[in-house]
Order: structure tokens, then sequence, then C-alpha cells
């Protein structure tokens, strides 16, 4: 069988079938070990049977800093969009969750690292907004390496628009469900990712604003054992739930149900 049909598993060495990985949610069968999932996936996990809408699909990022290091930042937008079929690192659609009409965002570490431009920062804003707007639940679902260093201060404009934007649904009294994957970091986790009315983390994702290297550096010590990891940040008040994504839609749907009459 060709080589390209197995995956080794980072964490316990077991060599999966890419097969087995699909039918089992891209999740270990050994050691229950999560491999990211795309974008799309998650809405075909989430949503009802192909009962949601893409929205936000012609949004397009533009290189305001005319931005270049090893090649331009013009040509990594085209190989990323080429390679991944997207248009940036967030797709966001609205459709059903059993009884519950939701608006989601999903980021796709595929596209540079899932990281958060003025794309990103504008997807998830309309994203939120039409929560706001249809007074239904916003679910995003967090995937990311942190700002987008190509786009400066305008990738870090994008931390403060989208609170900004939950503040008002806050207000409101508009359920925000937050799902933390593996990785989220950065500026992601610095705004949206960690402002949920409910934060769930997938099992063994890496969350944090700065990487534990940097950490270690920086205080000139050892870090605790599985530092940063969603088990940890459970454990010390961080994040609500840790979720098997076998579980994630019912267990979302659950929580929609006590806050939320269903629409």
């Amino acid at each position: 069988m060709p080589a390209g049909q197995w995956i080794k598993c980072p964490s316990c060495g077991a060599i999966c079938h890419l097969r087995e990985l699909d039918s089992n949610m891209q999740i270990c069968p050994k050691c229950n070990y999560h491999f990211r999932l795309s974008s799309s996936k998650y809405f075909s996990l989430l949503f009802d049977d192909g009962s949601y809408e893409f929205q936000d699909q012609n949004v397009i990022s533009g290189d305001p800093l005319q931005f270049s290091d090893r090649k331009k930042y013009s040509d990594r937008l085209n190989l990323a969009r080429k390679n991944t079929g997207l248009s940036d690192a967030v797709q966001s659609a609205i459709g059903k969750m059993d009884n519950h009409t939701v608006s989601i965002a999903s980021m796709d570490f595929s596209f540079i690292g899932g990281s958060m431009g003025s794309v990103v920062g504008e997807v998830i804003s309309r994203t939120i907004q039409r929560g706001n707007e249809k007074e239904i639940p916003v679910i995003i679902v967090a995937q990311s390496g942190g700002a987008r260093m190509m786009e400066g201060a305008l990738s870090l404009m994008q931390m403060a628009k989208t609170s900004a934007h939950l503040a008002l649904l806050h207000e409101k009294g508009i359920p925000y469900i937050s799902v933390l994957t593996n990785p989220t970091t950065g500026g992601v986790t610095a705004s949206f990712a960690m402002l949920g009315d409910i934060n769930i983390a997938e099992p063994g994702a890496m969350i944090g604003f700065a990487g534990p290297r940097v950490i270690r550096e920086t205080i000139g010590q050892d870090l605790p054992k599985g530092f940063q990891s969603s088990e940890f940040l459970k454990e010390h008040g961080f994040v609500d739930m840790v979720i098997d994504r076998r579980q994630l839609r019912s267990r979302i749907i659950h929580v929609l149900n006590l806050l939320q009459e269903p629409q």
C-alpha cells in the first residue's frame, strides 16, 4: 500500500491509516491524539448534515505593507490559496445545530499557520456581528500560531476589533462559545479565543501566548509538566471543559440548550 496512505502518530508512534483516521474524526485509535482538522471538517462536524451556508468568501487579503522576507507576502498568499483552496485562514458559516441557528467561524492552520491578519479579523468580526444582528449564538473554533507578522500593526489591531464586537454581543446576553484546538497561541489567545462565555478545549491542545521556549528563556527556569496544555489550563481555571472531538457537537448543543431557548 502506498506510503502516503499512512501517518505516524506524534504522540504514541502508532502507524495510522488515513482512512481509519477519517472515520475517527482524525483521532489516533491507539492513544486518542487529536490530529488537526480543517475548517471545513469542523463545519461538517458541528452543523447538522449539510444545513449551513458559507459567508464572507469574497474577503481577500491584500499586501498593505508590501512585505517581503525570503519571499514576497503576496506570493505566500497566492501559494496558500492554491494549496488550500481557501481565501484565508478562516471560514465562516450560518446553519443549524439541532434546534439552534448558530453563526460559526473556524480557523485553518494549513493557511500560513492559521495566522490572524486583517481578513481573519474581519471575518471573525462579521461572524460575531451576524450573531448580534440575528440574536443567535456564536461559536469560534480557534487554530492559530498568532498574529500575522507580514501585516504588522494592522494584524495586531484585529485583537481589539474582535474583542470589541464580542463586548457588544455580551451586552445583549447572546451566548459565545470558544473552541480552542491545537495550537491556539499569540494574539488569537490574547483576544477572542479566551473570551468565551464557555471556553472548550480539545485534549492535548497547546494553548498560550508566548511559546514555552520563549517563556523558559525569559524567566530562566523550567516550566511545570504539561504547561500550556488544555488539561493544565483546565486545572488552573483558564478553560471550562476539555472535550473529546467525538463528543464536541453533542456537548455544545447541551450547553446551548442551557444558555438559550431553541429557535
